[in-house]
């Protein structure tokens, strides 16, 4: 889908600019053109991208290669790479996310978005520049600044789950830990240690918007995207603490089921060490070398059967209250 939104000062927005007509309209330095690729093929995309003169090389990084967040200076016009994020969720697998990659021309007068994938920050822009137009009238950078800070935006809800997807999982750590746990605490580091890796280059981009000297940013913008570039690191800080709380939680996990093991260890090795004056009693007297022809009849006797009762109902309480006292239980 190609969708366009074309800004003439004292003149409704159009949304049903014809690519034909882009590089007419471009011209006037006083007009915003908005043009977004959305899940296009390239052989359709790479013709109309052409006409705005882009050099080959950024035109092939936006529509075959997959980048990190970048910048590149063209001059005429920047060349930007923003990553987003989709988390999907728990979904019996442990949570699952994909990231994609979104490709912006920022030319004096026009932005041009590429995606391949549906991006929820582009459609709440475009919502917003049609229900106030005043939105595309502070220029293409400002337009930027709107759709790079919709995408850094999405990201708190990612971190909200996450946060508190970590909090049910230490509380069914002290309750009852599974196998299943630990597979979930897997999945959420490799989700932060997937947004880190995004985060970290992205952070280097808003401060190069924000703080170099390009000729399309104008300098009263700068402001915008130093504050975008504060919300990327507060981002990285809020990335560093749940990993740090996913890691004590993967120790906590260790540790209860460690203590568990213990517990039942400790627990069998009571009832084994319980009985085994039982079993020798009954070992011994279970023995067939004593007959009662051998002068020994008092073995078989009312007398020696309940003197056995009493040494098998008092040894194994004698053990305990021995290992009691010694604190092994």
């Amino acid at each position: 889908m190609i969708r366009t939104l074309f800004y003439q000062p004292d003149r409704p927005l159009r949304t049903d600019l014809a690519p034909e007509e882009f590089q007419s309209v471009l011209q006037d330095s006083e007009v915003l053109l908005w043009v977004d690729f959305s899940e296009e093929p390239p052989e359709v995309c790479e013709p109309i991208l052409r006409t705005f003169n882009f050099h080959p090389l950024s035109i092939d990084d936006a529509l075959q290669e997959t980048h990190s967040p970048k910048l590149d200076d063209w001059g005429e016009y920047l060349y930007i790479v923003i990553n987003y994020m989709h988390l999907k969720g728990d979904t019996g697998n442990g949570w699952q996310t994909s990231v994609d990659e979104l490709d912006i021309f920022l030319g004096a007068n026009f932005v041009i978005t590429h995606h391949d994938d549906p991006i929820a920050a582009i459609d709440e822009t475009w919502a917003a520049c049609n229900r106030d137009p005043r939105t595309v009238t502070e220029g293409a950078d400002h337009l930027l600044y709107k759709i790079i800070d919709n995408v850094v935006a999405g990201y708190m809800p990612i971190v909200e789950q996450v946060d508190q997807a970590i909090d049910e999982i230490e509380d069914q750590i002290f309750d009852r830990p599974t196998p299943r746990t630990l597979e979930r605490l897997f999945s959420l580091k490799r989700v932060l240690l997937s947004m880190r890796r995004i985060l970290l280059p992205q952070r280097e981009v808003l401060n190069k918007l924000a703080r170099d000297d390009y000729r399309i940013i104008d300098q009263n913008d700068r402001i915008f995207f130093r504050d975008i570039y504060d919300h990327l690191i507060r981002l990285h800080d809020l990335n560093e603490s749940l990993r740090d709380l996913v890691g004590g939680a993967m120790d906590t996990y260790l540790s209860v089921v460690n203590n568990r093991m213990n517990e039942i260890m400790k627990t069998l090795t009571l009832i084994t060490t319980l009985f085994m004056p039982i079993t020798f009693v009954t070992g011994f007297f279970g023995m067939n070398f004593f007959e009662p022809v051998a002068q020994l009849a008092g073995w078989t006797s009312r007398q020696a059967f309940l003197v056995t009762l009493g040494i098998l109902a008092l040894f194994p309480m004698g053990m305990y209250l021995w290992m009691r006292r010694r604190t092994w239980v």
